[in-house]
C-alpha cells in the first residue's frame, strides 16, 4: 500500500523532502501557508527591480546536483550555477578594499597587497579549515547525528576518536587569531559563524569549517537569481504529481498513541501515515503540538540565532566600487555581537552586507539603476524592541551615513524601497522569535542540541529545514531533506 506523507511548509527543506519522497514512491501532499513556495528563498519584484529575499550565494553545489540526479533530471535544463569571483569585497576603515577569492593564488596575492604579509598564515589557516571539513562532513553534516546506531559504525568510529581535531574547545575568534596578526584579517574570518546566525566570540571553532566550504570549495550564484532554484523545484514537484496546497495554514498536528495521525486544516482533519515538518521546530511545538510541554519548554530555553533587518533598495546610479557581494565592517566587531546577543539592541556601528544581483543580471534593475539587498545583523525578537517606522528610519539613516564615510554616497538616490524586519521574519516565515537560522551555535555542544530529523516522541513525525539538523543555508536545508527522506524510507515502509 502506498503511504501518504503530508509535508508542512514549502521552504527549501520541505520542497526537496517532498521531491525525494515522491521519487521513492510515497503519496505526497504539501501545505504552505503563504502564496509562494521557497520559504526564505523567495523573490520581490517592485518598480522594475527584482530581488532575492533570502540567500544570495550558494555553496556546495554538489548537494544541489545530487537532488537533480536523484530524480533523473538534468540540472542544466533548469538552472545555471555561476562561480563568483571575487566572492565578496570587504571594506575596512583605513584600508583599501579586499577581494576574497576561492582561487588560492588570487587570495594569496590579495592578502599580500592589502595586508602586506600573512600569506603563509592563510595557507596554514586553509589547511586547518580543510582538516575540520574532513573530520566533520561525514559525521556532522551528511549523517543523522541523533541516530546513535548510524553514528557508532566502523565507518564513523575512527573520526569520533579524533574529535579533538575539529577544534571544539576554543571559540572561532580564539582560533582565528592563532593564525593571523592583522585585526582586519581576523575580523574577516570571524564573520563566517554569522552564516548560521552565531557569535564568533562564543561559537565553537568547529565552525571554522565554513570558510573552507566557501573559499576552498567555491561560492556560486544562479543565473537569474536564487529564486530560479525555487521555481525549478516547484516544477519538478508538479512533474512528480505532488499535491501542492498554497495559502493554507496547518492548524494542528494530530496524534494518538504516540503516533502521528494527520493534520487539521480549516477545521478539517486530514489523515496521513507520515508527516514531514518543514516549519520551525520550536514554533511547531508551541503552536501545532499538544501534550509535549517538557520538550516545548526545553526548546524554548535554547538561544535562537540572530535575526536581520533587510532593505530592498532601488538605487539610482552605478557604483563600480561595489561588487556583487560586499561587506562594510563595524569598527568594533566584538561590541556589535555583545549588543545583539547580550543587550538585545540594534548595533550602534553595524556591519553592512550589500548584494547587488544586477551586477550580473542586468534586467534586475532599470537602466541607470542598481538593486541593493542590504542586510544588517539584528537581535532576535525580545520584549525590549518595537519595530516601528521610527526605528526603521533610524537604521536606514545609520546605514546611509556609514556608507558615505566609505565614499559611497546614496543620499537622495534611493528611489524604491521595501523593508523586512525581524518582526516580519517572525510573522511571514513563522520563524522562532524572528531568528533566521533556528537555534544559534553559540555553545560547544550546540550541534547536538539542534533538533533531530526524526522525532523520538511521535512515531511518523520527521523534521527538515534550517531549524533542524544539520542547520541553515541552502545546502544544509537540502541535506536535512535527504536525511529525513532516507529515515522515512527506512522506518515508514
Amino acid at each position: 500500500m502506498i503511504k501518504k506523507v503530508i509535508v508542512i511548509g514549502g521552504g527549501v527543506g520541505g520542497l526537496c523532502g517532498a521531491i525525494r519522497l515522491a521519487k521513492l514512491g510515497f503519496d505526497v501532499h504539501l501545505y504552505e501557508k503563504n502564496e509562494h513556495l521557497g520559504g526564505k528563498m523567495g523573490q520581490i519584484k517592485q518598480n522594475g527591480f527584482t530581488f532575492d529575499t533570502g540567500p544570495t550565494l550558494v555553496t556546495m553545489p554538489f548537494v544541489i546536483e545530487d537532488l537533480f540526479n536523484f530524480v533523473d533530471s538534468d540540472i542544466n535544463q533548469y538552472i545555471k550555477l555561476v562561480p563568483i569571483d571575487p566572492i565578496c569585497r570587504y571594506f575596512f576603515k583605513g584600508k583599501k578594499p579586499f577581494d576574497a577569492s576561492s582561487c588560492f593564488e588570487t587570495m594569496q596575492n590579495n592578502i599580500k597587497e592589502v595586508f602586506n604579509a600573512e600569506t603563509e598564515n592563510y595557507s596554514n589557516f586553509l589547511k586547518y579549515t580543510k582538516s575540520i571539513y574532513k573530520h566533520t562532513a561525514d559525521v556532522f553534516i551528511f549523517s543523522p547525528i541523533h541516530e546513535v546506531q548510524k553514528i557508532l559504525t566502523w565507518r564513523h568510529l575512527p573520526k569520533l576518536f579524533t574529535l579533538y581535531q575539529i577544534d571544539p574547545f576554543r571559540t572561532v575568534h580564539q582560533s582565528v587569531k592563532r593564525f593571523f596578526t592583522d585585526p582586519h584579517l581576523i575580523q574577516l574570518f570571524d564573520r563566517y559563524p554569522t552564516y548560521n546566525g552565531s557569535d564568533p566570540y562564543r561559537a565553537p571553532a568547529t565552525l571554522n569549517v565554513i570558510p573552507y566550504v566557501e573559499l576552498g570549495l567555491g561560492g556560486f550564484y544562479i543565473d537569474g537569481g536564487l529564486y530560479r532554484l525555487t521555481e525549478s523545484l516547484e516544477k519538478i514537484a508538479k512533474q512528480l504529481n505532488i499535491t501542492i496546497n498554497k495559502g493554507i495554514r496547518v492548524e494542528q498536528l494530530i496524534h494518538s498513541n504516540k503516533r502521528v495521525k494527520g493534520i487539521s486544516v480549516q477545521g478539517e482533519k486530514l489523515d496521513a501515515d507520515v508527516i514531514l515538518c518543514n516549519s520551525d521546530v520550536v514554533v511547531t511545538h508551541n503552536k501545532l503540538l499538544k501534550d509535549f510541554s517538557k520538550t516545548t519548554k526545553r526548546l524554548n530555553s535554547l538561544e535562537p540565532s540572530l535575526s536581520g533587518m533587510t532593505f530592498f533598495w532601488g538605487v539610482e546610479g552605478q557604483y563600480p566600487q561595489l561588487k556583487q557581494h560586499n561587506i562594510i565592517f563595524s569598527e568594533d566587531y566584538k561590541n556589535e555581537f555583545k549588543q545583539i546577543f547580550n543587550e538585545f539592541s540594534t548595533p550602534t556601528d553595524p556591519t553592512i552586507y550589500i548584494s547587488i544581483s544586477s551586477k550580473h543580471d542586468k534586467n534586475h534593475a532599470p537602466l541607470g539603476f542598481e538593486n541593493w539587498f542590504v542586510l544588517i545583523n539584528m537581535p532576535y525578537l525580545n520584549n525590549n524592541q518595537c519595530w516601528d517606522s521610527a526605528l526603521i528610519d533610524q537604521i536606514r539613516l545609520k546605514v546611509v551615513e556609514k556608507l558615505k564615510r566609505f565614499g559611497i554616497d546614496i543620499e537622495g538616490k534611493i528611489k524604491s524601497e521595501t523593508t523586512m524586519t525581524p518582526l516580519d521574519i517572525a510573522n511571514y516565515y513563522e520563524s522562532n522569535q524572528g531568528s533566521i537560522y533556528g537555534i544559534s551555535s553559540n555553545t560547544m555542544n550546540s550541534a547536538f542540541k539542534r533538533p533531530a530529523n526524526r522525532s523520538h516522541q511521535l512515531r511518523g513525525l520527521y523534521f527538515t529545514g534550517g531549524s533542524t539538523h544539520p542547520g541553515g543555508g541552502v545546502p544544509m536545508c537540502m541535506l536535512s531533506s535527504k536525511i529525513a527522506a532516507d529515515l522515512i524510507d527506512e522506518y515508514e515502509r
